[in-house]
């Protein structure tokens, strides 16, 4: 039997700090000021939700004991991990190191050809990090 998978994305909050949301699970929401924080809060944040639908109705949701996959918005992947370089990731890339800026600072986010290809050389980077011997 295949495990149920919830996918969820962390954005970085207007605010400050983070928050997550997942399109499989309505109304759950979680913020928190660390990466850390938002995790447990979502996780936390389903399980009461999961509760709640069980009291109310007899049944638990089917996505209540999934695995949940996080996920980062790009400008949450640079709050995240700040040590990296948004216009050197961005010319290693091969996309605009301005449009890369644009992209950390949540003033836009990547559309077709260029989601694509940021997914692409950062699946291939995690491919590589993955081979350093430590």
């Amino acid at each position: 039997m295949e495990k149920n998978i919830i996918k969820a994305i962390i954005e970085t909050a207007e605010s400050g700090g983070f928050t997550a949301f997942s399109e499989s699970v309505p109304g759950v929401y979680a913020s928190g000021l660390t990466e850390s924080e938002v995790r447990e809060e979502f996780l936390s944040m389903m399980q009461e939700q999961a509760d709640d639908i069980e009291e109310m109705s007899g049944e638990r949701p089917a996505w209540a004991d999934a695995e949940v996959q996080f996920s980062y918005a790009i400008s949450a992947m640079f709050a995240a991990f700040p040590f990296i370089n948004a216009s050197a990731l961005g010319e290693w890339i091969g996309i605009s190191p301005s449009l890369m800026r644009r992209y950390k600072a949540g003033l836009t986010s990547p559309k077709g050809k260029n989601r694509r290809i940021i997914a692409e050389r950062l699946s291939q980077l995690s491919d590589r990090l993955s081979e350093v011997c430590v």
